[in-house]
């Protein structure tokens, strides 16, 4: 009998604490900052390739060429960190009609460009010296880590000012943060646009320009959920 009484006091004390327990008024937003800036580097990704019949000519004229490449390179005065191998192969391709193996063999390397007023010149020493592709131009700033700080706050204050916009009909204030989520994806550096333009030049006009980087935009997304006054 004591024990049914214990139990049913427990119950009841459980019914009376749930009863005290009052949702809290709050209200969750998101918000999103962007930041666009003026591209100050480039991440270049270029690529020799030949091919031929015999094997070990096809790696000789590749190696001829790479070296070449890499010696315009050191000639440029880069900082021997920003640019490296990325990936060598050399490949056997099975010629059904002729029944014969003919090979390709590539090199690419990658190199981080941290002054666009070389990016002309570069780019044409590496393709009068062996570059036969580019696979990849990435525009990328040198602050990045400051420009993403930059859309956070950003984001910050777009989900007070919507909290706000949301609660001011209703008579209430927006207070204290309760939860803050980051949203933003990894950044990934890509150009609002970047297009090569080709100008018609002799040898007495200005250098030729090839380049225009546009801008790069720095995106921060969060979720918040703000305490209602």
């Amino acid at each position: 009998m004591k024990k049914s009484l214990l139990i049913l006091t427990a119950l009841f004390m459980s019914v009376l604490n749930a009863q005290e327990i009052k949702p809290v008024p709050q209200i969750s937003v998101s918000g999103e900052g962007k930041v666009k800036v003026v591209p100050d580097e480039a991440l270049i990704t270029a690529t020799v390739e030949t091919k031929g019949t015999n094997v070990k000519e096809v790696k000789r004229q590749n190696d001829t060429q790479i070296e070449a490449v890499l010696k315009v390179i050191k000639k440029m005065n880069l900082n021997p960190a920003d640019y490296k191998t990325q990936r060598v192969a050399l490949n056997p391709q099975y010629d059904y009609e002729k029944k014969k193996h003919n090979y390709n063999a590539t090199q690419t390397i990658e190199i981080h460009l941290r002054d666009l007023s070389k990016y002309d010149e570069l780019m044409e020493a590496m393709v009068d010296n062996g570059i036969n592709r580019i696979d990849n131009v990435i525009f990328q700033s040198s602050k990045l880590a400051q420009y993403e700080s930059e859309a956070r706050k950003l984001a910050i204050k777009e989900a007070k000012l919507k909290a706000e916009d949301y609660v001011s009909v209703l008579g209430q204030k927006v207070g204290k943060a309760l939860t803050i989520t980051d949203n933003s994806q990894g950044y990934n550096p890509q150009p609002v646009y970047a297009r090569m333009k080709t100008m018609a030049m002799n040898a007495e006009s200005a250098p030729r320009e090839t380049l225009a980087a546009g801008e790069i935009e720095i995106t921060a997304n969060v979720s918040v959920s703000f305490l209602l006054d």
